[in-house]
Order: C-alpha cells, then structure tokens, then sequence
C-alpha cells in the first residue's frame, strides 16, 4: 500500500520580484557602460574591475529574472515538478560567472603592481561615489522581493558591486591626495577576495540543490526521529529529503506502524508536523505492518492445516537512514 499525504502551500515567486529584477537589471547595465569608460580614460583598474563586475551583474539580475519567470510556469505531464530548479541553475550560472571575474581581477592586479600606471583619481572618485549610489538603489530593490537562493545570487552580484564601488572611491581619494598608484590593484585584490568566498558558498549551495541533497537546514537524523515517535509509529526507513526548487522540499519516507487500522490517523499527524516544524510541505508515506504472517502452499497448491508461519517483525528501532 503507498499512500501520498501533500499539503501544497508552496510559496510561488510574485510577479513583483521579477519586475524588480529587470528593472535593476537595465539600471546596472546603463551605469556600468558610463564607468567603464570613464575607467578606462582614468587608467583606474579598480573602476574598470567595477565595470566589469556590473555588467556581470546585469547579465546575472537578468538571468535571475528569467529563471523566477520560468519557476512560475506550471507543472505538466512533461514536468509534474515544474520549473522550479531553473533557480538552482542560474544560481549555478552566476556563481561560475563571478569565479571568472575574480580570476581575472587577480590576474590583473598582479599584473598592476609589477607595472604600475598613471591613475586620475578625481576622475575615479566621482564615478565611483555615482557608482555606490546606483548600487545601493538596485540593492535596495531587490531586498524588497521574496528572498530565494535565486533572489539571493543577485543579490550577491550587487554586494559585490557595492564593494567594488567603495574600493574604486577609496583608491581614487587615495591617489588623488597620494598619487601611491598601488592602492588601485591591492582593493582590487581585496574585493576579489570578498567576491570569492561567497561565490564558492553559492555554488556549494546550488550544486547540492542540483544533486538533490537533504537541505542545509535540515537533519535526516532528526526528521526520522520526530517521525518515529509519532503515536503508532514503530520505526522509519527508507527516509529521503530533496528539493525540486529553493522553496520547495520533499519528503518520502516507510513507516512501520503497529496496527494498520490506525495508519490513519498517523497519515493526517504527519503532514501536519513535518510542515509546522520543518517547513516541509510535500509528503509521500508508505506504511508497513510491525508484523506479517505467511500461508504456506501443500504439494496440491492449497493451504495446509496449520501451515502458519511465526510472524517476522522489522526491528523497532527508532529511525534508519536511507543506506
């Protein structure tokens, strides 16, 4: 017998949230056109490391925009899961994209300081205090929307602009009142530093999403356990925790109960628990008895006269993890 228990709350992305995206999207790209420029007649690297990074970033809100639009779509005979995991791949798509660029900002850098070059600081200095504005803005937008991993990776672009924007103002003031032109590669390097460390828990985070592993958040151990003391629940295996997109997680699981007359009740207290202390919403449940008993077959093929063999039982431990 396989019994399916779903309570579908699943938050959907609002419209909202994509518009948001595009709109920060176009703001990002229109910017990072006027600082590359201005950087590259400044001779800043820092401003035109911040350029870059923009218009990565614009590339990855619109990508983000796309993938919230595409997790709306849904769910089909083709895909009865939707479109959720498009989130997981943008997230997978951005975070690559920021690895590329610091890989190129430390290359640059270190190429800066073995051969420093003029840098017109108060060039660099106003664009980038512009810089710093737009970013704000566009990090104020997105902090409005619903917080997803999809929502979250633009938002890590923007940060990183932010910074970016910060040390191309710091190097500019430095060089204009200093003229000590290394400052320029050193923030750069800095910022890249920042950059990485978040790309990699980025990428960490959708590559599990994307290989289906029990979310960050949750403990198998402890999901069995709670499942396990459940009233009539003897034990629990075969127990696995995935998700088909960030917001959405599932659960499928055997619970051995001890009189299947009462595997209803225990089917409506699931549900129940696992979403109020868990957040898991979507539950397939398949019960089995604590005890079976075998007729066995005489040479005619009819049932013998107390041919019953002894019941065998599943041990009742209180909770195993999938092998």
């Amino acid at each position: 017998m396989h019994t399916q228990a779903h309570t579908h709350s699943h938050p959907h992305h609002g419209e909202t949230a994509g518009r948001m995206l595009w709109i920060a999207a176009a703001i990002t790209l229109a910017y990072a056109g006027v600082e590359a420029g201005v950087g590259w007649w400044a001779g800043s690297l820092a401003l035109v490391a911040d350029a870059g990074h923009m218009i990565n970033d614009a590339g990855a809100l619109a990508l983000a925009a796309a993938a919230a639009w595409l997790a709306r779509r849904p769910v089909s005979t083709r895909h009865s899961y939707g479109f959720g995991r498009a989130e997981f791949l943008a997230a997978l798509i951005n975070s690559g994209a920021m690895l590329a660029l610091v890989a190129w900002l430390t290359v640059s850098a270190t190429q800066r300081l073995r051969d420093p070059q003029a840098v017109i600081g108060e060039a660099v200095s106003l664009a980038a205090s512009i810089g710093l504005v737009i970013n704000l803005l566009v990090a104020w937008l997105l902090g409005r929307g619903e917080r997803t991993l999809n929502t979250r990776a633009a938002l890590l672009h923007v940060l990183g602009d932010v910074l970016g924007s910060v040390a191309a103002l710091l190097s500019g003031i430095v060089i204009a009142f200093t003229g000590w032109t290394p400052i320029d590669p050193l923030l750069s390097l800095g910022i890249g530093a920042l950059v990485l460390f978040s790309s990699l828990r980025l990428l960490r985070e959708a590559l599990h999403g994307l290989m289906e592993g029990t979310p960050f958040d949750l403990a198998l151990e402890d999901v069995g356990q709670t499942l396990a003391h459940l009233p009539g629940v003897i034990s629990v295996h075969d127990l696995h925790i995935w998700s088909v997109a960030p917001d959405k997680v599932m659960l499928s699981a055997h619970l051995v109960v001890r009189d299947l007359r009462r595997w209803e009740s225990v089917l409506d207290a699931c549900p129940a628990l696992l979403g109020g202390r868990f957040g898991i919403h979507h539950v397939t449940l398949q019960p089995e008895p604590m005890t079976r008993t075998v007729r066995w077959l005489d040479a005619r093929g009819e049932h013998g006269p107390g041919k019953t063999a002894m019941p065998s039982s599943h041990p009742p431990a209180p909770a195993r993890c999938p092998d």
